[in-house]
């Protein structure tokens, strides 16, 4: 039985990934969200989440033991070192995460979504690598209905996403999706048919 077709999905913060992850399911790709598999390992008490409190504190923690992502953004956001220590602690552990996953899957087409899929080394073991992008006004309106961000916050949460222009030489598609829900599924169905035609040479 041949192996599956491994597609990487990235782009900043509510760029649209998740739609885009949708439409493929709907086109009956197996998907992977990595935000899920990043929240599924720092459960409370594992051990991703005590090595978490040791290096931001328990001012993380919520009253349920959770790791409280909203007051760990807050920290890593307003400090570049410290967004590097939470990228150190959590790339390997999430990577090997998805690795596993991605070996259980038995469909032809299996997407990872994942925000750092590049900087993380996992894009390198994808077959290919689309790239979602969108304005960054509709990134801070959908952070405010979507999250529940004040605008001033969901600003300063775009304003600190990387450049994207790194991320090009890594990347075989840019889908745009900046128009209609339609525009954006007809770049993904053409990409989609596209790819299935390389798959099968």
């Amino acid at each position: 039985m041949s192996r599956s077709f491994l597609l990487g999905l990235t782009g900043n913060i509510a760029s649209g990934k998740s739609t885009v992850l949708g439409m493929l399911a709907e086109r009956g790709a197996a998907t992977i969200d990595a935000d899920r598999v990043y929240h599924d390992l720092i459960g409370a008490h594992s051990p991703l989440w005590s090595v978490l409190i040791q290096r931001f504190g328990t001012g993380i923690v919520a009253s349920d033991r959770a790791i409280d992502r909203r007051a760990l953004a807050r920290i890593v956001f307003d400090d570049p070192s410290a967004l590097a220590d939470l990228d150190r602690i959590t790339h390997p552990a999430v990577v090997a995460e998805l690795r596993r996953r991605v070996g259980l899957m038995t469909a032809p087409l299996v997407v990872v979504d994942a925000v750092k899929l590049i900087e993380s080394g996992f894009g390198s073991e994808c077959d290919a690598v689309w790239l979602v992008t969108s304005r960054p006004d509709q990134q801070i309106a959908r952070l405010v209905a979507r999250n529940g961000m004040t605008r001033e916050e969901a600003e300063d949460r775009v304003a600190a996403q990387p450049p994207l222009a790194p991320k090009l030489p890594f990347v075989d598609l840019v889908i745009a999706n900046d128009g209609s829900l339609p525009a954006t599924h007809e770049q993904v169905d053409r990409a989609l048919d596209a790819l299935t035609l390389r798959a099968r040479v």
